[in-house]
């Protein structure tokens, strides 16, 4: 007497199994959901007219060319500006040679303040 193991029903359940996932993956979302600037129609325009430009440097922060050397200016001046408006967005401008600490300072002082939206502008800051 031989006593194998019967994979005929192993097989089965795999295959529905496989059919279960080939239904199921298609239908799960994919989509991101992103909120992507418009294109601006001059390249190099610097941000929005008016709008609230935080510049990182190394010694101090600055905040719509008035500088600031602690935090908590920052913070409070920001926090001011932040309540103006209905849906604040700062922009963050930073020199160069940086620490990357400072920067994430200055990005949770912005979000602290109450910005709606924070972005990082690609044009360095010539250091003083």
């Amino acid at each position: 007497m031989k006593s194998d193991i019967n994979i005929t029903p192993l097989i089965d359940v795999l295959l529905v199994i496989l059919i279960i996932f080939m239904i199921v993956v298609p239908v799960t979302p994919t989509k991101l959901d992103a909120s992507l600037p418009e294109p601006q129609p001059t390249p190099g325009a610097s941000p929005a007219p008016g709008g609230l430009v935080i510049e990182v440097r190394a010694d101090a922060f600055s905040f719509n060319a008035t500088p600031f050397l602690t935090r908590d200016a920052l913070a409070e001046r920001l926090r001011a500006a932040c309540e103006e408006r209905r849906e604040p967005t700062v922009f963050v401008k930073v020199a160069e040679n940086v620490a990357y600490d400072r920067v994430i300072e200055a990005l949770d002082v912005a979000q602290e303040a109450g910005a709606v939206r924070i972005g990082l502008v690609d044009e360095v800051v010539p250091s003083r």
